[in-house]
Formats: C-alpha cells, structure tokens, sequence
C-alpha cells in the first residue's frame, strides 16, 4: 500500500471511530434520545418511574388481588407528564366501580365521565378515589393531567360490582 493510501485509510478509520463514538456517546445532558432511542432520564424522569411509587399505586388499588377474582375490568399504570386516558366499554347496566390513585408529588386533574360527568384535583398520596358507576350505551372516559409542578405515577382501575 502506497503511503497516500495509508494516508487516507488512517483518515477513513479515524474519522468512522469518532463517528461511531459520537452517535453512541453517554455525554448528551439535553435529555434528547440515547442509543437506544430513549430519553436519558433526568432527576424528574427517574423520580416518574421510580417502581416503588408505581408498586404503592397498585397496592392503593388492589389491581393483583381483584385480577384472581375475575371482577377486574381493566387497570393500568402510567407516569404522571403521560397522564390517563382510557375508554373502557362496559356491559350497560351492569354495576362497577372506578379507582384512581396517584402517588409522588402534587397534584393531578381527574375527569371520569360515565352517567354523570365529574372533576376533580387529586393529591399523589397514594389514596384511591373512587367512584361507582353503570354501565350505558356511552363509554366511560377516565382522563387525567398533570397539574404544574407534579411528579409521579398514576393507576386506575376498573371492576366489576358483585351482585
């Protein structure tokens, strides 16, 4: 190999190995995508996704226990910036009962809207709220926000009323 060849296979190596290392590098602090196409998490995102938060929501709504009597709807659990949006369909006249429950810091928006439509601010201390409603012809629709300064997971449950 020629030295001008060796010249520009040393560059082409170089240049490639710091293309390589920058795309792949640890050192964005802007929270945009990593190499694996998720956000670097930030002090606020870890505390969002902190499991223990996650764990002491779905313990406030008894989601493991109502999943072996086969009365448990639907449930979920999302971070707080995510909020709930969910549109579950019920058999109508059939009884059920909503739960939510937040847990972290603040406080979130709740709308439920089945026969009636109600709002309300809801503190993330890990208390359900719940609600008994019946199901219609109309969906129900459970949506939650974020109000500012918030930070935390968000669960909801919806289950069947024994007879």
């Amino acid at each position: 190999m020629s030295t001008p060849q060796r010249y520009a296979w040393a560059l082409c190596t170089t240049l490639t190995l710091a293309l390589v290392a920058g795309c792949s590098g640890d050192s964005d602090r802007s929270g945009e995508s990593t190499e694996k196409g998720s956000p670097k998490p930030t002090r606020t995102a870890r505390v969002q996704d902190d499991p223990k938060l996650g764990q002491r929501v779905k313990e406030a709504l008894g989601t493991d226990e109502l999943e072996d009597t086969g009365t448990l709807v639907e449930s979920g659990l999302e971070r707080v910036s995510d909020g709930v949006h969910t549109r579950p369909k019920l058999s109508p006249g059939r009884s059920y009962q909503v739960a939510v429950a937040c847990a972290g810091k603040g406080k979130i928006s709740l709308s439920i809207r089945a026969e009636k439509h109600t709002r309300e601010t809801v503190d993330c201390d890990g208390v359900p709220v719940t609600q008994r409603t019946v199901g219609s012809r109309s969906n129900l629709e459970i949506d939650t926000s974020g109000l500012p300064g918030v930070r935390g997971m968000v669960g909801w449950r919806v289950s069947k009323v024994a007879k």
